[in-house]
């Protein structure tokens, strides 16, 4: 097999790969979690905090960087949830993630 035809069969898997990513979100648009309110506290402060926006010193960002920032944007989005509809329960707290929030927080634990 040449690499022509691998690519091929990679463009296929990645559509059946969404077409299961629309059955996943259709059934699972939340999931609720239960986090420590220590995680939940950190998660609601990077979502409030003031990021500068664009590189001072003019430089391209490399791919671990541009990871690093990615990273913290979920983390972000996942406070914002947080600071909108989690409720304490105990020493957790309790929100209802976007799966899509949820699997990148999975994804960064694996």
């Amino acid at each position: 097999m040449d690499s022509e035809e691998e690519y091929t069969r990679y463009r296929e898997d990645a559509k059946v790969l969404e077409a299961v990513g629309v059955c996943v979100r259709d059934q699972a648009a939340r999931i609720e979690v239960r986090l420590p309110k220590a995680v939940a506290d950190a998660a609601v402060a990077a979502w409030r905090r003031e990021e500068p926006g664009g590189r001072v010193d003019g430089r391209e960002e490399s791919r671990e960087e541009y990871v690093l920032r990615d990273r913290a944007a979920e983390l972000a989005l996942i406070g914002a949830a947080i600071a909108e509809r989690g409720r304490p329960d105990g020493p957790d707290v309790v929100v209802a993630l976007d799966v899509e929030s949820a699997g990148a927080a999975a994804r960064v634990a694996s």
